[in-house]
C-alpha cells in the first residue's frame, strides 16, 4: 500500500531525539526564505529557532546563494589530503584574523560533535607529545551540553545532558557544578572552589577543562558570571591545564560579542567553531588551536595530529562560510544584535512572575522562559501553525534564537507564540 509522504516519515524516518513508537507528527516544509518556513498546506511561520541556532541571516539569502552557486560549478569537493583550495584558505584566514590572536591554527570537519571530538584528541595528543601520558582527563561543568559522539557525550552533564544511558561505556571525566553567579554578576566567592580543589588534587591526569563560555546552551539555556569564566583562565594556566572553549552555539554574536570568551576577555587554548559558520546552509566545524599545541603534537610521537575526516575543508561548505562570516562582519551586527536582545527584554522579562513561569532571561540574540513544568510536545506541535511561528522548547525551556535579520515585529509575534507555548502547553 502507497504511504503519504508523511505517513512514511512518521513510520520509518528517525527525528532529533524522537521515538518512532510515539511520534509527534512533523511539519512539512515545502520552502524557506528570510526568516520564514512554508509548509506544503501554505501556512507559513516564522522560525525562532534560526534552524538550531545556524541560520543566522534567514533563508534565502541571495549572497550565500550566489556562493553556493558558484563554487558548485567549479568543485562541490575535493579531499584535504595532501589538497588544498581557495574557499578553505580564505575561510581560514578570516577565523585567524577574528578569533583571539593567539589562536592561530585551524582544524576543518564535518559538525560541531566532531569539532568537540578533535578539541579532546589535540589536547591529550599534547600532552602525551611531551610525555604527560597520565593527562587523559577533562573537567566539564555540570549543565553543560557538547555534542551526540562518544568524545563529545562524555563531556555533557553526566545525570541530565541526555547521554545518562551510555555512561557505562563513555570515557568517566570530572564534573564541578556550574557556578551559581549568573551573567552580569560578579562571582560567587564560593563559585570557583569546587574547581580549585579538583584541579589541585588531579591536574596530574587532567587534560583539558572544557565549557561553553558564558552559556549553556542544550544542557539548560543558563547564562553564568564572566567573572567565572576568567577565574577558570586562571585556574588552567596555573596547574597546567588546557581550557577549551566550545563557542559552537555563542559564536558569531549570539551573545552579542563577536564569541562568548570576549565577555571575559580571555583567550582558549582551543576553541570549537560550528552552527551559524555556514549561515545555516551546510554542516561545516572548525576547531582552532594555538602555536605551541600544534607543533608540540606535529614534533612528537606519530609526527601528525590523528585525525582526518572525509569531507574536511569541502570546497562548497567553506565557500558559503565565506560568504557567511564575510556578510556578519561587514554588518553592523553588534547594533543589531542589541537591537534583538532590547526586543526580547520588552517582550519576555515581563512575562516574570507568572503562575506557570519559574524564569524569563535574554542575553544577546537569545531569548528563554523556564516554565515550572515540562512541555508538551505533542500540544506545542498542534498549536504552533495557529500561531504562526516556529519554535522547538525543550523540558521546561520555551526559547528562541532567532535569525540576525528578524524585525522588530516579527520578534514580538514569536516572543507572544512562546507566551501562548507556556500557558496552553506547560
Amino acid at each position: 500500500m502507497n504511504q503519504s509522504p508523511l505517513s512514511f516519515d512518521l513510520h520509518h524516518i528517525w527525528h532529533p531525539y524522537s521515538s518512532l513508537t510515539q511520534p509527534v507528527p512533523p511539519l512539512h516544509v515545502d520552502s524557506a526564505h528570510g526568516v520564514e518556513l512554508q509548509l506544503k498546506d501554505g501556512t507559513k511561520l516564522i522560525d525562532g529557532m534560526a534552524s538550531w541556532w545556524s541560520a543566522i541571516h534567514g533563508y534565502n539569502h541571495p549572497v550565500l546563494n550566489k556562493a553556493a552557486k558558484n563554487q558548485i560549478d567549479n568543485m562541490s569537493h575535493v579531499m584535504f589530503g595532501g589538497l588544498t583550495h581557495d574557499p578553505a584558505i580564505s575561510l581560514c584566514q578570516k577565523l585567524v584574523n577574528m578569533t583571539p590572536a593567539t589562536l592561530t591554527k585551524v582544524f576543518l570537519s564535518d559538525s560541531g560533535s566532531v569539532a568537540v571530538d578533535v578539541a579532546i584528541k589535540m589536547a591529550i595528543q599534547y600532552w602525551y607529545s611531551l610525555g604527560h601520558k597520565k593527562k587523559t582527563e577533562l573537567v566539564a561543568l555540570r549543565g553543560g551540553y557538547h555534542g551526540d559522539t562518544l568524545g563529545s557525550m562524555s563531556a555533557c552533564d553526566p545525570d541530565t545532558g541526555m547521554h545518562h544511558l551510555f555512561k557505562g561505556i563513555l570515557a568517566q571525566q570530572h564534573f564541578v557544578n556550574r557556578p551559581q553567579a549568573k551573567f552580569g554578576q560578579a562571582k560567587s566567592l564560593t563559585d570557583i572552589d569546587e574547581m580549585r580543589a579538583l584541579l589541585t588534587s588531579n591536574h596530574e591526569t587532567i587534560a583539558a577543562v572544557i565549557l561553553e563560555p558564558i552559556v549553556q546552551g542544550a544542557g539548560g539555556m543558563y547564562f553564568y558570571s564572566a567573572d567565572y569564566l576568567a577565574n577558570i583562565r586562571q585556574l588552567c594556566d596555573q596547574y597546567n591545564v588546557l581550557l577549551i572553549a566550545d563557542e559552537i552555539a555563542t559564536g558569531f554574536g549570539r551573545t552579542g560579542e563577536l564569541f562568548a570568551c570576549h565577555h571575559a576577555s580571555i583567550a582558549p587554548d582551543i576553541m570549537c567553531l560550528g552552527k551559524a559558520l555556514t549561515g545555516g546552509y551546510l554542516s561545516l566545524a572548525a576547531t582552532l588551536t594555538t602555536d605551541t599545541i600544534a607543533e608540540t603534537i606535529c614534533q612528537g610521537e606519530g609526527g601528525a595530529f590523528m585525525h582526518g575526516p572525509t569531507f574536511m575543508g569541502n570546497p562548497l561548505a567553506c565557500s558559503i562560510a565565506n560568504a557567511s562570516v564575510g556578510l556578519l562582519l561587514e554588518s553592523d551586527w553588534q547594533t543589531n544584535i542589541k537591537r534583538i536582545e532590547n526586543q526580547l527584554n520588552k517582550n519576555l522579562l515581563s512575562l516574570k512572575g507568572r503562575a506557570k513561569i519559574a524564569d524569563a532571561r535574554v542575553l544577546g540574540g537569545i531569548g528563554v522562559i523556564e516554565a515550572k513544568n515540562n512541555i508538551d510536545m505533542h500540544k506545542v506541535q498542534k498549536l504552533l501553525p495557529d500561531l504562526g511561528v516556529w519554535l522547538r522548547p525543550f523540558g521546561k525551556l520555551v526559547y528562541t534564537m532567532p535569525p540576525y535579520i528578524m524585525k522588530n515585529q516579527e520578534l514580538d509575534q514569536v516572543c507572544h507564540a512562546i507566551d501562548s507555548v507556556i500557558e496552553k502547553c506547560s
